[in-house]
């Protein structure tokens, strides 16, 4: 592979000339005649450059894109073959949505380590929009996330039920009351993650089935920042029950029971659509469809 378009990409990823030269143990000069090499080849200008910052050109857009999926093939195609001489080892790049990345899929990895010990698993945590780009960009072996993905070039296997409850602090007086309609809920200020979320989604697709229009919406980028909110009574929400087990046990979220909850949906795994599939990531479906390493609480409801 060209030893530029991987220079290129640190570049452009690290914003910097010398933060790239740190991280690739390299000279700012050599990297710099990389680029410049680069530039020449592609007959474009890739970068603008200043003493704070770089910025990819339009060209630069274009080169940055396929140099990604070009580093991404290669890596697969070194990991098929080390496949068909090794075991499975090496590295697998898993891209998980807020909900099942934080708070399910440290057990999967666990599982995993324990039986594939020399598969070195790297984990990014995203929202559902940004998973499914980089899966489709190959920039991720796998990707697990909830909610609808619109890429058409991924392979989308529903895999797990996910239940969502609404939760309020204990003192909320709905809590109290335990309303059965969701129209009693109107009033009451609902916390919600932002739009590119599956966990936003499933809570606007609740409100689309249920024919309720809350008047009073905040929006935050994580679901720890919205239980902590919740829990000081801010508002309510709807969460995954896999986000509020350790809550709901100790008290400091209650949940409100009314008619149409738990709220289902589906978790899904996402993986680039090509026959050719390293065995690490092969391994780490199989353990997912298996639900092998699933905590004990998956898929349960919430008594």
């Amino acid at each position: 592979m060209d030893q530029s378009l991987f220079i290129f990409v640190t570049v452009v990823e690290k914003q910097s000339f010398t933060r790239a030269a740190e991280a690739l143990h390299m000279t700012q000069p050599a990297v710099s005649q990389y680029i410049q090499t680069l530039e020449r080849n592609t007959g474009a200008k890739l970068l603008d450059r200043s003493n704070k910052y770089v910025q990819l050109t339009k060209a630069g857009e274009i080169v940055y894109h396929h140099a990604c999926e070009i580093i991404g093939l290669y890596t697969q195609m070194k990991n098929l073959v080390d496949d068909l001489m090794n075991k499975a080892s090496g590295d697998l790049t898993i891209g998980a949505s807020y909900t099942f990345g934080e708070y399910v899929l440290p057990y999967v990895i666990a599982y995993l380590q324990a039986h594939y010990p020399l598969i070195k698993p790297k984990i990014t945590i995203a929202n559902t929009k940004r998973i499914s780009e980089w899966v489709a960009g190959r920039q991720l072996d796998i990707g697990i996330v909830e909610g609808n993905v619109q890429q058409h070039s991924l392979v989308i296997e529903p895999f797990a039920d996910d239940l969502l409850y609404i939760v309020a602090s204990p003192g909320n007086p709905c809590v109290i009351r335990d309303p059965k309609d969701i129209s009693d809920l109107k009033n009451q200020t609902w916390i919600v993650r932002e739009p590119a979320s599956g966990t936003r989604e499933a809570t606007e697709k609740m409100f689309s089935e249920l024919d309720f229009h809350p008047e009073n919406l905040m929006e935050f980028g994580s679901i720890q920042i919205i239980k902590e909110s919740v829990q000081a009574d801010l508002g309510i929400t709807l969460l995954s029950h896999c986000a509020i087990q350790k809550e709901i046990s100790l008290g400091i979220l209650k949940i409100i029971n009314v008619d149409g909850t738990p709220f289902y949906r589906k978790f899904s795994l996402i993986t680039p659509d090509t026959r050719f599939k390293t065995k690490a990531t092969s391994i780490f479906t199989d353990i997912l469809r298996s639900n092998k390493g699933l905590p004990g609480f998956f898929g349960k409801p919430i008594c």
